[in-house]
Order: structure tokens, then C-alpha cells, then sequence
């Protein structure tokens, strides 16, 4: 009898973007040196190509060897076939209301604004984790958040971020996986501007260059990935304010129903960079857990106080990570 993987949702979201470059014909994973080499060169491979590996991380694919029953390290290849199943794609973006925990609807005022808790949902797919940020000055009041332009230094091509909703067209939300090689929370995460504030102290790994290029945006708050130094601007649009990526963060539209102040992800741009990893902004590696097939999850506005039992997808708090 075949053995089945049970995958925790950060693991998953390891797995998904370890495969990715185990896929890419640029980065393919070499069975032939895994299986002489052993699980360092698993261990390697994951590091270069995927980020730093923290304990949670080594103990996760140490496990798939162990779990796996492997007498030898060669025997623990076919985890790779089992992993590397190919995507599943969705015809249209679904319609998705963001719930708490609990499953009840998150409400757009009740949003703290420049909260350094790490706020994530996943859209369109299971582990496309996505952040959603409440946008405020240096007081925490809200800011409304305009429409602009953004510039893909790739291939210098253009797209427009259509701004933000609630009742203070404050609220966002970008992709928390970073443009360069895929790093996830906590490496990337939002800078509130108590952290860059003129003549402040500036937290460890934001280094000069992204303070400088912040003040120099205008830019009261960044978005920044301390495993390699990519920082964007989340007022306009996650654009790239410091290399080394090349691609703006993707963001999710999404829609505020000012009658029961709920929030909805409804979409991507489709001009903007897709997903780090994916092929389409409509594919990932399995359908969210709410997600009805057979309906697509259509538009749907849900009455206040109304519990949605599918079509949703759960904020969670990843925590501050500039607390001790």
C-alpha cells in the first residue's frame, strides 16, 4: 500500500515552491547527485534555490526522508515523483470572502491600521499566501491609497494597481511570496513607518539602500525580504524599490461591501507578474479548501452577520516578528 503525505500548511508552501525549481528546467533538481551525495545535497539545493532553511524548514524534509522509510538516501527519490504532481488550474478567479479563525467575516474598519503582525490569506489558490495590510501614517491613521502606475524593470512594461478599499481606501493586498527566489514570511514582511521614520533606528536587516530608496519614494512603510534584499512600495502597488528582483509583488483586488463592511479578494491583474513560481496566476498546486468546483465560486455578497460555508478564505496571524 502507497504511503500518503499529511502536509502542514507552511510545508506545503515549502513543498510548493521547492518543486517549482525542482520543475524549472534552469534550477532541475539532479536525482543522479541526490541519490550520491545524500540529503545535504538535498538540504543545498533547498537553501539556494528556495531560501534559508530554519529549523521547521530542515526538520520538514528531513522528515520526508525518514518518513518515507529510507534504508538508503537513494530510495528516498520517489518522494520527489510524489511531490512533483503537476498543477491544477481554475477557468476564473473566484469570488472569496476573508473570514477570521473563527470563520466570520473580517470587517474593514475593525482592521488595525499599520499592524506589524504578519496578516495573511491565501488566493487564488491553496498556498498562494497573500498580505493584507491597513495603510496609515507615521500616527496610524489610515491613508487612502490611489491609483498608480507600475513599472515591471524586467521588460519595462506597465500595469495599473487600481488603489485601495474600505472606508478609508486604505487596505491592500500583496503576494507574500518575493519576486527574487520565492522567500516567504517571516524573510518578507511589512515595515510600518515607525520603523523608518527620519533620524529613527532602523531595524536589522533593512539595510542603507532600503531606507535611502524608501525616503527617496516618499514611502512612509516598505514591504521588505530580508533574505536577499528586495524591498517594495506598498502605496504604490508593491512596486520594486530595491533589487536584487525585478518584479513587482502581484497583487489581489479586492472588493469592500460598504453595507456590512466585508471584504472579498475578486481577482489579479493579469498584465502584472504572475505568482513567483507559477506558470499562471490560475494554477497552483490544489483548489483552497472552501472552494466549490462545480460553481467557481461567483460573485456573491453575503448578509451581515451571515457565516459563509464556503468560498472563503481564513486570515492568519503569522505574528510580530519585531518583537523579542
Amino acid at each position: 500500500m502507497g504511503r500518503h503525505f499529511a502536509l502542514k500548511r507552511d510545508d506545503f508552501i515549502f513543498a510548493s515552491r521547492l518543486i517549482r525549481k525542482m520543475r524549472d528546467p534552469k534550477t532541475k533538481f539532479d536525482e543522479r547527485k541526490f541519490a550520491e551525495k545524500g540529503r545535504d545535497y538535498l538540504y543545498n539545493y533547498a537553501e539556494e534555490k528556495v531560501g534559508p532553511l530554519n529549523p521547521g524548514r530542515r526538520m520538514f524534509l528531513k522528515g520526508i526522508l525518514i518518513g518515507i522509510g529510507a534504508l538508503a538516501v537513494a530510495s528516498a527519490v520517489p518522494v520527489i515523483s510524489y511531490l512533483n504532481q503537476p498543477p491544477v488550474y481554475i477557468k476564473n478567479f473566484p469570488w472569496i470572502i476573508i473570514v477570521d479563525s473563527d470563520g466570520n467575516p473580517i470587517e474593514a474598519s475593525k482592521l488595525a491600521v499599520n499592524d506589524p503582525s504578519i496578516l495573511l490569506f491565501q488566493y487564488p489558490m491553496e498556498g498562494d499566501i497573500t498580505f493584507l495590510l491597513n495603510m496609515g501614517d507615521a500616527n496610524d491613521n489610515p491613508v487612502s491609497i490611489p491609483a498608480t502606475t507600475v513599472v515591471i524593470p524586467e521588460d519595462g512594461s506597465t500595469y495599473t494597481f487600481p488603489g485601495g478599499v474600505g472606508p478609508n481606501n486604505s487596505i491592500v493586498a500583496y503576494s507574500a511570496i518575493c519576486q527574487h527566489l520565492g522567500c516567504q514570511p517571516p524573510e518578507i514582511h511589512f515595515y510600518p513607518p515607525k520603523y523608518l521614520a527620519p533620524g529613527g533606528t532602523v531595524p536589522n536587516f533593512l539595510p542603507p539602500v532600503a531606507y535611502q530608496a524608501a525616503q527617496s519614494a516618499n514611502a512612509a512603510s516598505v514591504i521588505h525580504c530580508d533574505c536577499h534584499g528586495s524591498t517594495y512600495d506598498p502605496w504604490k502597488g508593491a512596486a520594486v524599490l530595491t533589487g536584487p528582483t525585478q518584479r513587482p509583488l502581484p497583487y489581489v483586488e479586492l472588493y469592500w461591501d460598504q453595507n456590512t463592511d466585508y471584504l472579498y479578494a475578486i481577482g489579479m491583474n493579469l498584465r502584472a507578474p504572475v505568482i513567483m513560481g507559477q506558470p499562471s496566476d490560475l494554477a497552483s498546486f490544489a483548489y483552497l479548501s472552501s472552494y466549490n468546483e462545480q460553481t467557481g465560486c461567483p460573485k456573491m455578497l453575503l448578509t451581515k452577520g451571515q457565516a459563509p460555508s464556503q468560498c472563503y478564505s481564513k486570515l492568519n496571524n503569522e505574528g510580530d516578528t519585531f518583537s523579542s
